[in-house]
């Protein structure tokens, strides 16, 4: 059987396991109903039984629960900001079957500012309180950076500022535009703040215009990197370990970067105790398959970069640059369930438009 038969074995695993999801919440829909609406046991009758389930195929998915009317239920499934796993909860409700006095949503959608009003510790977060202004970087001409402006608050509780923040934000813009469109935020107090403040209500207005000014730069920009020249580095660790990394040199050099925003490091554990944490012939040979067949899946062509990678210290790291999220998420997700029983195999998905977490790379 061919690896891409594997794979999609794999994902049809994933499928599979929805559909049993869903046959499991069926089964107990009314009684879920009842239980919320009468508001008894909620955590023991419905959130812990919902978590176990979930838990079968991802750990990280999450939900909330809430009722528009008196014989509706809506049950919202987040990712709660990991990028990774946005893919999985779009397809799980893909997958719902329409059961009656239930609503199902993928990821939280947005709410008009001046429905929020958010209590926190005695803090209020609101459109009245709450301001905001852009900050440019001729450098950086296409980042989205943001100072969010509160007023007055101790040093002590910004963390807890910070938390109502960015909860405010999830609310105003929803989950995915929230996760997706702002590269950078800051949070000041009001005394603090650098340029005029702009009311948050036309937060929303700016983040639409300015994505879609980058929508359109960048429509349809791909990058051949057939021809590309690989830079092999090695550095000595403090410990004495060695480090090795191969690097897509000319890659780091391009100036359309911000193109393939999502960057995605795939990590594979190995034994490095017994050669200066690098890896045996076995672990080595792994590895190269494991990286081979990533890269089958995730061509260049269809927007997915592969920047290089780094082995130290009894882990392979694998460096992409990737036009959109969703397929890169699907394929490690694979990868990772065919080669559960010989690879401890992690990765993780965040948004870098300037690839700027390489710049070690072209400093070395």
């Amino acid at each position: 059987m061919s690896f891409l038969n594997n794979i999609i074995d794999a994902q049809n695993e994933v499928t599979q396991q929805y559909v049993d999801f869903w046959d499991w919440f069926k089964k107990h829909a009314k009684t879920f109903f009842y239980v919320v609406k009468q508001r008894e046991n909620i955590e023991t009758d419905f959130f812990e039984k919902l978590s176990e389930q979930l838990n079968v195929f991802n750990e990280s998915l999450y939900f909330v629960v809430g009722m528009p009317d008196e014989d509706t239920v809506e049950l919202i499934f987040t990712a709660d900001g990991i990028i990774k796993n946005i893919v999985f909860v779009e397809e799980l409700v893909q997958a719902a079957p329409s059961i009656k006095g239930w609503i199902f949503t993928a990821l939280k959608s947005a709410t008009d500012t001046s429905k929020i009003n958010i209590k926190m510790e005695g803090f209020d977060f609101n459109e009245e309180n709450i301001g905001f202004y852009a900050n440019e970087h001729p450098e950086l001409p296409d980042e989205i950076d943001i100072t969010i402006v509160y007023p007055d608050f101790d040093e002590d509780d910004r963390q807890m500022v910070v938390n109502g923040i960015y909860i405010f934000l999830d609310n105003v813009l929803g989950e995915l535009n929230f996760a997706c469109i702002i590269d950078q935020i800051d949070i000041v107090r009001k005394q603090e703040a650098e340029q005029e403040i702009v009311p948050i209500s036309k937060l929303k207005s700016f983040l639409i215009w300015r994505e879609k000014e980058f929508v359109e730069k960048y429509e349809g920009v791909r990058r051949n990197t057939d021809k590309d020249n690989y830079s092999m580095l090695q550095a000595k660790l403090e410990n004495g370990n060695m480090l090795l990394a191969a690097i897509n040199t000319d890659l780091l050099k391009w100036d359309r970067k911000a193109s393939h925003p999502w960057i995605m490091n795939v990590e594979i554990k190995y034994d490095g105790s017994e050669l200066n944490g690098m890896p045996d012939e076995d672990a080595f040979t792994l590895m190269e398959e494991i990286e081979e067949n990533i890269t089958t899946e995730l061509k260049d062509s269809e927007g997915y970069l592969n920047i290089g990678r780094q082995t130290a210290e009894g882990a392979r790291n694998i460096y992409f640059a990737c036009k959109d999220f969703r397929k890169s998420s699907k394929v490690v997700d694979a990868i990772e369930r065919l080669y559960a029983d010989q690879a401890e195999i992690s990765y993780e998905i965040y948004k870098d438009k300037y690839w700027q977490s390489f710049e070690h790379f072209v400093n070395a």
